[in-house]
């Protein structure tokens, strides 16, 4: 029993990396398109230097997936389902609370930088890299939390 309940929070954990890292980018993503629309309506010259901005909240959600996969690979169940103790799955979900709260919060706060930066490209597109760069700026707690989750669930199995 307490084995199956290490791949049940395993499972629950590989959820919890995914899914608010993907609700945040989801979200972002929407914000900045609903901003850059009426400038690419306006302007389709401007439509490539705002595409890179429309992309970059959607990068926790690929952080997300990432370690939900991980976790998946490491019990097994992309495979062979392998026995994880009740203290490995607890591991497991911790690891992703890195990913999973601070992707999504950091793909809602790089969408808020990056609307900002439609309404440069929209004024004065030669800026656009300024733009970026600040909403890059952001990226690098996304990534933070990433490697911290990276680095738990790569360590789990010397528990």
């Amino acid at each position: 029993m307490f084995d199956e309940m290490g791949v049940v929070l395993a499972i629950i954990g590989a959820v919890v990396a995914a899914l608010p890292a993907s609700i945040g980018s989801s979200k972002g993503v929407g914000m900045v398109s609903e901003a850059a629309a009426p400038v690419i309506i306006e302007d389709p010259t401007k439509f490539s230097r705002l595409l890179v901005l429309q992309l970059l909240p959607g990068t926790q959600g690929l952080y997300g997936f990432v370690v939900g996969i991980m976790i998946l690979n490491g019990i097994g169940v992309l495979g062979t389902l392998q026995a994880v103790t009740g203290i490995q799955g607890l591991a497991y979900l911790i690891s992703a609370l890195p990913i999973s709260i601070g992707g999504w919060l950091s793909a809602i706060a790089q969408a808020r930088v990056a609307v900002t930066g439609v309404s440069i490209v929209s004024k004065n597109p030669a800026q656009s890299s300024k733009a970026i760069i600040s909403s890059t700026l952001v990226e690098f707690y996304a990534l933070l939390c990433f490697i911290i989750s990276f680095l738990m669930v790569m360590n789990i199995n010397k528990i």
